[in-house]
């Protein structure tokens, strides 16, 4: 059975040919003899209550000089699609969010829209974490300075970020003679007005901000190490760690399988949890990325998983 699979997703000409996780999963697709089509957030509008979308073919290349080639656009209906991707990338802001809404006119219609568009605007990638608060260092969500100043003398050691970043964009480490606790905060809560996160700092930052994949409920078996450069605290390959992929630890499997059956349940198929040291830190259903490191260093192929994991949807036996 043939599926009619359509990607949203940013400018696929800006894409990183050697790193996007995206594109493998075009090649999967593709690789599966599924049908492939392609747009912008800003091609999906609704027609008297329907969701309709200004698409095109989509053939994607393994070849870094001509990667993909698109068809002619036009418009259709939602129901044309059997599978609709949401593969935009933060960040989480209104446009991202109007375009949730606007997908969930097409899952409505029956069409299979994964991850679940209800499901990632209720699970904000930090907020969502803390759902399993037994599996994270202490963590506090506040805009208030007195509680983040008063969670900062407690622990002495800790990282501040806010709820919408990505990439490692806005995180800091503060202790509790940081100079510049004051300026930090303000600037992060905007003066007491939005809400941002605190954790107790975990040392084992060394040793990689761990990508572990869940696919379809399931814990891929190797994770990428994201390790930060000397200096650095972050370890995101955006913020100029090395990636390194490896076998999955007993306790990185652990929190994964802990977490994996609620995911699958809200319809989150494609998930990546940041696991550092013992402790989950964020849970991503926006557009997790990875693949291509693991499957360059391990042989994997992890974006046909996922697409196999679609077609059990469809045909399960």
């Amino acid at each position: 059975m043939q599926l009619n699979f359509l990607i949203v997703m940013d400018e696929i000409g800006s894409i990183n040919y050697k790193k996007d996780s995206t594109l493998a999963m075009m090649w999967a697709i593709q690789k599966r003899q599924h049908a492939l089509n392609y747009c912008k957030i800003n091609d999906l509008w609704l027609k008297n209550g329907e969701l309709m979308i200004d698409s095109q073919p989509l053939t994607a290349f393994k070849n870094p000089h001509k990667f993909y080639e698109l068809g002619e656009k036009t418009t259709v209906n939602a129901t044309s699609f059997d599978v609709i991707l949401m593969r935009k990338d933060p960040p989480f802001d209104m446009k991202f969010l109007y375009a949730l809404y606007l997908l969930e006119y097409a899952k409505r219609a029956g069409v299979k829209v994964v991850n679940d568009p209800t499901n990632v605007q209720n699970c904000n990638e930090k907020l969502f974490a803390t759902q399993f608060n037994q599996l994270m260092t202490p963590t506090i969500v506040s805009q208030k300075q007195a509680h983040i100043r008063e969670f900062i003398r407690e622990h002495n050691d800790v990282i501040v970020k806010p709820l919408d970043g990505m990439g490692g964009m806005g995180i800091f480490r503060l202790s509790s003679d940081s100079p510049n606790i004051g300026s930090t905060l303000e600037m992060l809560t905007q003066i007491e007005t939005l809400p941002i996160m605190a954790q107790k700092f975990i040392p084992n930052i060394k040793d990689g901000d761990k990508r572990v994949l869940i696919v379809g409920g399931k814990p891929v078996d190797y994770c990428l190490a994201r390790i930060p450069v000397g200096g650095e605290t972050r370890g995101n390959l955006a913020a100029g760690g090395r990636g390194v992929a490896m076998p999955l630890s007993n306790r990185e499997r652990e929190l994964a399988e802990m977490v994996a059956p609620i995911l699958l349940e809200k319809g989150l198929l494609f998930v990546g949890l940041d696991v550092i040291g013992d402790f989950i830190t964020e849970i991503n259903v926006t557009s997790p990325t990875c693949i291509r490191e693991i499957d360059d260093q391990f042989g994997t192929d992890i974006a046909t998983d996922f697409v196999q994991v679609i077609e059990d949807l469809f045909y399960p036996f």
